[in-house]
């Protein structure tokens, strides 16, 4: 008789695990859209949380899966100190389709932060431009960019 009051529960529960339907990782889906859109682009494997990104115009790229304070994270680097304008084009074209913003206005941001940096105000900044956390750090052997997004915004 006890068998008769829990079939219907494993029922359900078979019915529901069975219904949903398997789902890539968001990240996962985020790097396919990037490489679709922006040409030359190769996604590597995701590993902690990183997956690692090639393209011609960066030495190093990364797109950071979401944690529990940040949502995702672009990191592009290249070893000139004055980049030339396809690393500026590839940040601002993954930070836009990452963040969901104009590329005018993360193109806007990465420069501003990366014009801003001097002998007064130091190599390495922490600037915010359109709710977007960039900091970019800049040295004789080249230009770190990292932009990001609190969760809370």
């Amino acid at each position: 008789m006890k068998i008769f009051r829990i079939l219907p529960f494993l029922l359900i529960a078979a019915a529901s695990l069975a219904a949903s339907p398997a789902r890539a990782d968001r990240c996962d889906d985020l790097a396919k859209q990037l490489a679709d859109q922006i040409p030359g682009l190769k996604v590597g494997e995701l590993r902690g949380g990183v997956i690692a990104l090639t393209h011609p115009a960066v030495t190093q790229a990364s797109l950071g899966c979401s944690s529990k304070n940040r949502t995702n994270s672009m990191y592009a680097a290249t070893d000139k100190k004055k980049p030339a304008d396809a690393y500026y084009d590839f940040l601002a074209s993954a930070s836009a389709l990452v963040f969901t913003i104009t590329k005018d206005d993360t193109l806007r941001g990465i420069q501003r932060c990366v014009s801003r940096t001097n002998i007064l105000r130091g190599y390495e900044l922490d600037t915010r431009y359109r709710k977007l956390d960039i900091h970019c750090a800049v040295a004789k052997t080249g230009v770190r960019i990292s932009v990001s997004r609190a969760k809370d915004e």
